[in-house]
Formats: structure tokens, C-alpha cells, sequence
């Protein structure tokens, strides 16, 4: 029996309910640059792709086993993530938009993540270790030291700029996963936000334990802001699991193998990969015989097209473009205190117009 160990609730607070800058000292920051360094957490390309999505016209109106196995993308001068959404299979689940799994990483003789600040809008960005620490840093003032099974959530909104870097000392393995979130129409030009909630709902069941990061799952529900219908959860199995989770029919789902190998249902996923699962579910199955770290994604299919180019996400491509030149020059964005070095320049837009592409192509 699935038994949860429920947190506060989630939902829309009013702008002056948001809690201020968190009083986390500026040490826990390493101010050292080091070339090099891990560099995770956003969309670092210097040639991005252009990615226009969403509506429901391609999602399927019944339950699928899609492995998208993603692809390797080169971020800094010596590191690799995997790119899991937006990938060629598959552009949103729900309004997951974006996913990069990246570790586990030995950063024992290295400076670890050294990611300088950078622009978002129109998002909320998930942050996500298995492994490691991390530091935040936004022009909002918050400095937060991320921790393993903690929930750091950004809301870009109308726009806002944020750092990672890893501290010093840090742990030797750094693992994790960076997700974003895109916002609705109605809600896209919310005053920007940060928000860090060390103490998570929790759902148990013989061989199971289920974080919530977002949304609702078994009963429990996480104290993490939400602006549409949709569900992240954290699933550690333990070796010879064999579980049904129940799930939400008008839902879409994804799930990523972090660790070790499982059976969604009947078919098999592979550490490092995604499998889409489509709607119309009332539970799934999970089963492994060495032990598992999963990451279970699911919403309602997002309603409305979007258009992501590096760090942004709006309605078109003027939009973007107004963006880039926005951060560019220094207008609306704010600045990442404290915080040494350079920060990161929006790269060229490309020279052809934007075309839809639809939901999975």
C-alpha cells in the first residue's frame, strides 16, 4: 500500500507572498573561474537550436512506450550532458519543456560547475541533484546552497538572471538533472521568483520511495509553486521491486532512468534513457532487479505553442529576439551580486525564420 508522508500545498501565491532572499551567507560561492569546469544547469549552446512547439495534435490519446534515448550535447571546454527533451521524438510532456541529465561526474580535482550568470524568461527552472552541491546566485539577491533531494525552483517570469557554481570544498560526485517548466500565456509575466524547499512529501511502498517535486502524486503534494496541471517526482526503487504507481488519465508521462536499469510495464528502460508513455493511464508498473533512480515527468498536454531559443522561451520570434537583445544590453534582466567574472552573451540568432515543427519533429 502506497503511503504518503504529505507537505504544504502548492499553488499561485500573490506577488508579495513570495518569500524574500534566503539568508544563506556569500561564502558558500567559490568566485574562482577555472577553464575547464562543469557546466550544467542551461542551455550553454553557442549555436542553440530553435525549437517551436506545442498543442495537442500529436499527442497520443493512449498509452505508448516511446525510448527517446536523447542526445550528447558538449557544454564548456571538457563536458557532455544528455539532452532529453527537447529531442527529435519528442519536444514537451506536459509543460516540461526542457530536460539535460548530466553525472554522475568525478569532480574531485576539478572546479565543478562554474556556469555564469545568465538570462531566462517565460520558464520555471527545476533544479535536481542526486549527487553534489550546488550554488545559487540570482538578481534577486537569494544565495542558496542546493543539496541532494532539495527542490530549488526559479520562476523566470517577465525575466531574471541566475549563476551556479559549485562550492568550495564540494563533494566528488555531482549528479543531477535541469528541467524547465513553461509557463502559460496568462502567467508568463509573473514578477520573477526564487523559492528553495528543503523538505519534500514523500510517498512509500515495499521497495519504493517517491519524492515529489512538483505537483500531486499518491496523495502527496509538494509545496512547490505551480501554474499548470502537472507532476515531477524523484522514484528510488530498491533492488526486486515490482510496484504500481497510480497515475492521472488526462495526463501525458515521461520517466528517465538516472540509475540502473528497470521494466516500465513490459518494456525495458536503460540507464541514460527517457521513455514516453503517452495518456490514458491509470497506473504504471515499475520493476527492477538491481535498484533504480528514476525521474517520473508528467501534465496535461500544453495547450499552447511555444518558441525556446537558448535560454528564453515566448510566443515568436520577435519575442526572442527582443529578449536577446534585452539581456544584450543590460536592460530588465538585473544583476547576479557577488558573483566575479563575465557574464554569459546571448549568441546569434540564426538567419532563417522560425517554423513550427510541432510537438515531436
Amino acid at each position: 500500500m502506497l503511503r504518503a508522508r504529505p507537505g504544504r500545498p502548492g499553488g499561485v501565491p500573490e506577488p508579495s507572498e513570495r518569500p524574500g532572499p534566503a539568508a544563506r551567507p556569500p561564502s558558500i560561492v567559490s568566485q574562482e573561474r577555472a577553464d575547464g569546469g562543469a557546466a550544467f544547469m542551461s542551455n550553454l549552446d553557442t549555436r542553440p537550436e530553435v525549437v517551436v512547439c506545442g498543442g495537442r495534435r500529436e499527442v497520443p490519446a493512449e498509452p505508448v512506450h516511446e525510448v527517446l534515448p536523447g542526445r550528447t550535447v558538449p557544454l564548456g571546454e571538457s563536458t557532455v550532458v544528455r539532452r532529453l527533451l527537447p529531442t527529435l521524438g519528442r519536444r514537451l510532456v506536459g509543460a516540461w519543456c526542457f530536460l539535460d541529465h548530466y553525472g554522475p561526474d568525478d569532480i574531485t580535482d576539478r572546479p565543478g560547475m562554474q556556469v555564469a550568470p545568465h538570462p531566462h524568461t517565460g520558464l520555471q527552472t527545476v533544479s535536481w541533484l542526486l549527487s553534489g552541491t550546488v550554488a545559487h546566485r540570482d538578481s534577486l539577491g537569494h544565495v542558496q546552497l542546493l543539496e541532494p533531494s532539495q527542490l530549488g525552483l526559479m520562476t523566470a517570469g517577465r525575466g531574471i538572471a541566475h549563476s551556479e557554481q559549485s562550492p568550495v570544498p564540494h563533494p566528488a560526485l555531482l549528479h543531477g538533472a535541469q528541467l524547465w517548466v513553461a509557463l502559460p500565456g496568462r502567467y508568463r509575466e509573473v514578477p520573477p521568483a526564487f523559492d528553495h524547499h528543503p523538505d519534500l512529501p514523500v510517498v512509500t511502498d515495499r521497495g519504493l520511495t517517491a519524492t515529489v517535486l512538483l505537483g500531486t502524486l499518491a496523495g502527496a503534494t509538494s509545496p512547490g509553486t505551480t501554474y499548470s496541471p502537472l507532476v515531477g517526482a524523484d522514484l528510488t526503487l530498491d533492488p526486486g521491486a515490482d510496484v504500481r504507481l497510480p497515475l492521472e488519465r488526462d495526463f501525458e508521462y515521461a520517466v528517465l532512468s538516472a540509475s540502473g536499469a528497470a521494466a516500465v510495464d513490459a518494456t525495458e528502460l536503460a540507464p541514460g534513457a527517457l521513455m514516453y508513455l503517452g495518456t490514458d493511464r491509470a497506473e504504471v508498473r515499475l520493476r527492477t532487479e538491481g535498484g533504480a533512480r528514476l525521474l517520473l515527468l508528467g501534465g496535461e498536454p500544453f495547450d499552447e505553442q511555444i518558441v525556446m531559443w537558448w535560454n528564453f522561451v515566448g510566443r515568436s520570434g520577435d519575442e526572442i529576439a527582443g529578449y536577446r537583445e534585452r539581456w544584450n544590453t543590460g536592460n530588465g534582466f538585473g544583476v547576479v551580486q557577488g558573483y566575479q567574472g563575465d557574464r554569459l552573451i546571448a549568441p546569434a540568432l540564426p538567419a532563417a525564420p522560425l517554423k513550427p515543427r510541432g510537438r515531436t519533429r
